[in-house]
């Protein structure tokens, strides 16, 4: 990488702070050109900014830090300058008429990171998923994964599995030595534990769920007060809600987050086995439908006609008018806010147990994917008895590991990874 970029790397502006940032082999250049001087590294210094007509820009604190021990592992200078529109337009504009300066593309800056060493894969996509965290659950999450605790323990994983493959090899070097045993007596104890604990890790919650949310469905006949309940759960009056049967005519959801854990809340049409309303009986379609993919069902229709895995709710007890039930789950509200925060807590105690812990690292679908490919491959190795093919079911797992964190992979998967980044980041 012989060219220099630069891109704003603070919030749009206007705003009252702009951090432009620049990396690559001409950084020096760059602060010399606009400031005339040259600056000591890793302290921060005010200076005037000038274009090369000598015009005045701003007056700017810089940063200066030599590579590679960077962020980007090149070297890297920050204008801590006003975060005015014309500013950072301005400053923009002075850098690109500096030969060999480029604005920087999408996630560039974290590609830079990668390709030089500074992070690996795996903390490049939970630094992607921690920019784009929403709740405090998503927000730990990406943490722990940006952090390297996830990568820390690959590399643990790598080193235990270098250690039997190095056995294995050993043994295939003196096959045909009397006094060289084929492998340790605890060699299949390790393998075992090895292939339990990422067998464990595929079963964990997976990282999408900390973006689909926890999806939790109202269903029940017309007029059962599913509407009101859900505006309420969603805040906000998403849903029309009337005392006229049939009013939801189609599949309304809202995403929320409560107490830090993302929910998808599913408004439905009324079940009813004949509406003789065209729009309304698609509605109902649409309504079974989310009933197959919710991770729970809140029942506002008469006791026992939606399952042993759905709560029963009685609902609308402020009226005389209600569905009663015998033993519902819970008895509530909407309109008079009766036991409504009860509800939320046991809906947010229920999804817990479906959602990564806070503060611990989830597998996306990729990293899941090669933690089972390295969990198969090594439950092969402990079918064979041909040492020949052992080894080659170890170098599969290894192969795996190496590609979880980056050592080998696409520029394609590279692609689409840090295109998710923003300019400037």
């Amino acid at each position: 990488m012989t060219d220099t970029i630069y891109a704003l790397s603070s919030g749009a502006p206007p705003a009252a702070i702009g951090v432009i940032r620049v990396s690559g082999p001409k950084a020096s250049i760059a602060i010399e050109r606009l400031t005339g001087r040259k600056f000591d590294a890793r302290h921060a210094s005010l200076a005037q900014l000038r274009d090369d007509t000598g015009e005045l820009l701003d007056s700017a604190l810089i940063l200066w830090f030599p590579g590679p021990g960077t962020a980007t592992g090149e070297d890297l200078a920050e204008f801590h300058c006003h975060g005015g529109r014309a500013v950072v337009a301005a400053i923009e504009s002075a850098l690109a008429r500096i030969e060999g300066l480029r604005p920087a593309e999408a996630g560039e800056f974290t590609r830079r990171a990668f390709a030089n060493g500074r992070i690996d894969l795996a903390e490049a996509e939970g630094l992607a998923d921690f920019l784009n965290a929403e709740t405090e659950l998503q927000r730990s999450s990406a943490m722990a994964m940006a952090g390297g605790g996830f990568s820390a323990k690959v590399e643990g994983w790598r080193d235990h599995l270098l250690a039997l493959s190095a056995e294995v090899e050993s043994a295939l070097d003196f096959s045909d030595e009397d006094d060289v045993s084929e492998v340790s007596e605890d060699y299949t104890t390790r393998l075992g534990e090895l292939t339990q604990e990422l067998d464990r890790w595929t079963n964990r919650p997976r990282a999408e769920r900390l973006g689909e949310g926890f999806r939790v469905v109202l269903a029940g006949p017309p007029n059962s007060g599913k509407s009101t309940l859900f505006n309420i759960l969603v805040e906000s009056e998403a849903a029309i809600t009337s005392p006229i049967a049939g009013t939801t005519r189609d599949v309304i959801e809202r995403s929320v987050a409560i107490t830090g854990i993302p929910f998808t809340f599913i408004d439905t049409a009324g079940l009813r086995d004949e509406s003789g309303d065209e729009i309304e009986e698609i509605g109902i379609v649409r309504a079974r439908d989310q009933l197959s993919r919710a991770d729970l069902v809140l029942w506002l229709g008469p006791e026992g006609e939606a399952g042993v895995e759905a709560w029963e709710i009685e609902a609308k007890v402020d009226s005389a008018d209600h569905i009663a039930k015998s033993d519902p789950r819970f008895r509530l509200s909407a309109l008079e806010g009766i036991n409504i925060d009860e509800l939320k807590q046991a809906l947010v105690e229920e999804a817990r147990k479906a959602m990564p812990k806070p503060g611990e690292a989830a597998l996306n679908a990729r990293q899941n994917a090669l933690v089972v490919e390295a969990r198969d491959s090594l439950a092969d190795a402990g079918q064979h008895t041909d040492l020949l093919l052992v080894a080659e079911c170890l170098r599969r797992a290894r192969i795996s590991f190496d590609r979880l964190v980056g050592r080998a992979t696409t520029e394609d998967m590279l692609d689409a990874l840090f295109g998710r980044f923003c300019i400037g980041k």
